[in-house]
């Protein structure tokens, strides 16, 4: 028996077979060439070949995942159709007449380098892509056979080095119950896509996968990131009974599905979700989502090479709009700097991107590209219930010369005669601690407000979240943070508009409770974490979300209160 520790990146539990995919030899040689016109030719004709290849696949993605997935191979097809790509092959077979193979190899390998130099980690992965793109030209100059997953009939587990965009999509529509690869993250899009196809999946599992072997009997814990080879008949009864327990689960939290969100004794609390995508919102829909309460806008600005039009966006926001039928859609402006970064902006390096030029100080200073998508906003709002929300407002100066702006792009629609909804919720991300101490102010002057938690635990605690050696200061049950959000909610509440959170802290297990008892009216999450939120609250009333709240407010310290919290939570157990 064989136990692999990872990182697990889709929640899930799938017993299979393994199904190991092997690279194929693709060992290149540098050959000399004398016809170079010929070997230009099998370059352009290789890539030729690997458009209608990813033009297929994209359409076999859009029907059996969805368009929103799909795109990513919109992207590809771009990369590829790239001149400064094509002509890395072809010059350098011009110049240093080499054979087409060792050219295609070294314009990949200089390419993934430029991507994989940047210091964001989402456009790190974008490295992937050029890989995965690259390979499909080298084995068609090479004749090797396309992918085995293109012949699965039987249930599997695949386990692969890599999965590249193109191998995940070929998952869909077939027997794939789960992957684990020896390298990759969580924002890579085979993890996002595993995500959206509710597949369990753990990656970055090392040279520990090398003894797994073709037809391996497997258990994949998605969660856990945890994958059993060969298990031995006391883990395999454990493992039947761990998911026999969580199918259980699943099946009790599916009964909340299409309830609303409230306690015990009737208090509602508005459950919604957040997405990155239009096609997103169809899974929120399914979990029960009452609304969408964060859609992140700026997944349509990254990983391209240009900026989205007025018409494209448009068409995004108009069809989350549709697809929530009626429900709110909070569809949160132009969110970058920090940890996103958008290539086609040009942004210089800063020293402290998390306190610098971002988010609202961006289009604020860039008004040419905030009216752009105020336009389509407005446009779009013209088909349900779409509410436009600033991010990472830090005084009331910010949200008037930001309604400004939508003022100016109103006036814009009005002089072209184009049709839109003048009458728009407009609301702030509070984020910054010094928007929570003024939201008294604040209040009077938004529709709403959403607490995004992850910045709002990272600037009040002077902690960055993702630096291992200071993690453990990120204490999202700190008294100060907490405190904080009952101060938002109140301001809120005394000026009668809603106060929601849309940070992780919302979808984590039993923190719906404490959000409702410290006054918050809306909590918006991933999809798949909907029920269970409708279940913690339906487990206790508002008198006792109130009563742990005050006791979280009340404690001396961040551990304290998670001591509190973890009592609370095995006591309802």
């Amino acid at each position: 028996m064989l136990k692999i520790k990872a990182i697990g990146v889709s929640e899930g539990l799938a017993r299979a077979k393994a199904l190991v995919i092997r690279e194929a030899d693709l060992t290149v040689t540098k050959t000399a060439v004398t016809d170079t016109e010929a070997e230009k030719k099998r370059v352009t004709d290789a890539v030729a070949k690997a458009g209608e290849q990813i033009a297929a696949l994209r359409d076999e993605t859009e029907k059996n995942i969805g368009p929103e997935e799909a795109e990513i191979f919109d992207a590809h097809l771009m990369m590829l159709e790239d001149p400064d790509f094509i002509e890395g092959m072809t010059n350098m077979i011009e110049d240093e007449k080499v054979c087409a193979e060792y050219a295609c190899s070294v314009n990949s390998e200089n390419f993934q380098a430029m991507f994989r130099a940047m210091d964001d980690e989402y456009m790190q992965a974008r490295a992937a892509d050029i890989a995965d793109i690259s390979m499909r030209v080298l084995k068609n100059l090479k004749g090797v056979a396309d992918n085995p997953l293109d012949s699965v009939t039987e249930p599997c587990i695949v386990v692969a080095n890599d999965l590249t965009p193109s191998d995940t999509a070929k998952m869909g529509g077939k027997p794939v119950v789960g992957f684990i690869t020896k390298i990759g993250g969580r924002t890579s899009h085979s993890a996002i896509m595993a995500r959206s196809m509710g597949i369990p999946a753990v990656v970055g599992a090392g040279d520990s996968l090398d003894p797994v072997t073709d037809g391996m009997e497997l258990l994949l814990d998605g969660a856990a990131g945890e994958l059993v080879a060969q298990p031995d008949e006391p883990t395999l009864a454990a493992f039947e009974e761990k998911k026999e327990k969580d199918d259980a689960r699943r099946a009790m939290l599916a009964e909340f599905k299409d309830r609303p969100g409230e306690t015990s004794d009737g208090h509602r609390i508005i459950i919604e979700g957040n997405i990155g995508t239009p096609a997103d919102a169809v899974r929120v829909v399914d979990m029960g989502g009452e609304g969408v309460g964060l859609f992140r806008s700026e997944f349509l600005f990254m990983d391209r090479p240009d900026l989205p039009g007025e018409e494209e966006q448009f068409q995004a926001y108009k069809k989350a709009v549709e697809t929530m039928d009626g429900r709110p859609v909070i569809i949160r402006t132009l969110d970058i700097g920090g940890d996103k970064e958008v290539p086609a902006l040009g942004l210089e390096k800063e020293q402290n991107p998390f306190l610098g030029y971002r988010a609202i100080r961006i289009c604020l200073d860039r008004t040419e590209l905030f009216i752009v998508q105020l336009r389509a906003l407005l446009r779009a709002a013209q088909y349900g219930d779409l509410r436009i929300m600033f991010p990472m407002i830090s005084s009331v100066d910010e949200l008037r010369n930001a309604k400004q702006v939508l003022r100016e792009a109103r006036d814009l629609l009005d002089a072209e005669g184009v049709d839109y909804n003048p009458n728009v919720k407009v609301g702030i991300m509070v984020e910054i601690p010094v928007a929570a101490v003024c939201a008294d102010v604040l209040a009077q002057e938004a529709d709403f407000f959403s607490i995004g938690t992850n910045d709002l635990i990272q600037y009040s605690c002077a902690v960055d979240r993702i630096n291992e050696k200071i993690s453990y200061l990120y204490r999202p049950l700190h008294p100060g943070v907490l405190r904080l959000i009952a101060m938002t909610a109140k301001a809120a509440n005394e000026n009668g508009i809603e106060c929601g959170v849309c940070g992780e802290m919302a979808g984590t297990p039993g923190m719906a409770s404490v959000l409702c008892g410290l006054g918050v009216t809306n909590l918006s999450m991933s999809a798949s974490a909907i029920p269970a939120a409708k279940a913690d609250l339906a487990a206790h009333s508002y008198a006792e979300c109130r009563e742990l709240a005050n006791s979280l407010l009340g404690a001396a310290s961040a551990e304290d209160a998670e001591n509190i919290f973890a009592e609370w939570r095995e006591d309802a157990k």
